[in-house]
């Protein structure tokens, strides 16, 4: 499969990149900024993501929002829609989108990031992660896509093969944590990339 990786040297992307590449797909990574061998792209710019997905079988959207005290909404929401439209216009209709926790249930109608315990410093993000899952569902519908919200906590670890999938519920262990290592995180999207078996809709991974 050749895969289209966009944000491929982030703490998330950088381990999509190697899961991918280990099991022997040819992944093009791009950045911002070019940076570490990978093509230079603005994930905003509809026309240039068209002209980088051609000739791949999925694209994959793994950009961090910024985080220098800006409303991330804006920046989030128009990395989004330059994917979907580029991926349309290169006629790539495979999309898999790397998407936050916030927006995942802790009870019917109740998002985990509404509750009071959830960290103001990573509000305005996984809010803006949230839009763009409505985006997604409201917009992508000719496309077959997947978003992958990770658990309430993901950070660099062991890759062990070992998680659960969920739908739109935050999934905890029985001691009432949600955590998934990075790499982990990578076996699931790579495993739906290959498998297909969470066409438009949104699935989550954790222990």
């Amino acid at each position: 499969m050749k895969i289209l990786l966009i944000g491929a040297t982030g703490m998330i992307g950088s381990r999509i990149a190697a899961e991918a590449r280990g099991r022997g797909h040819e992944v093009t990574g791009a950045t911002r900024s070019g940076a570490q061998g990978t093509v230079a792209l603005q994930a905003s710019d509809a026309e240039a993501v068209a002209e980088a997905a051609k000739g791949h079988d999925a694209v994959v959207l793994a950009v961090s929002p910024p985080r220098d005290g800006s409303d991330p909404s804006g920046p989030t929401l128009a990395a989004g829609r330059g994917v979907l439209d580029g991926a349309r216009k290169a006629g790539v209709s495979r999309l898999v989108v790397v998407g936050g926790a916030g927006s995942l249930e802790v009870a019917p109608g109740q998002r985990l990031v509404d509750q009071p315990y959830f960290p103001e410093l990573y509000k305005a993000e996984a809010l803006a992660a949230a839009e763009l899952l409505g985006v997604i569902r409201a917009e992508a519908g000719d496309l077959d896509w997947t978003y992958i919200s990770p658990a309430a906590v993901i950070e660099p670890g062991e890759r062990t093969g070992r998680f659960r999938l969920g739908g739109d519920r935050l999934l905890t262990d029985a001691e009432g944590n949600s955590l998934i290592s990075a790499e982990d995180y990578a076996v699931a999207l790579v495993d739906e990339l290959e498998q297909g078996n969470a066409i438009r809709r949104r699935i989550t991974v954790a222990y």
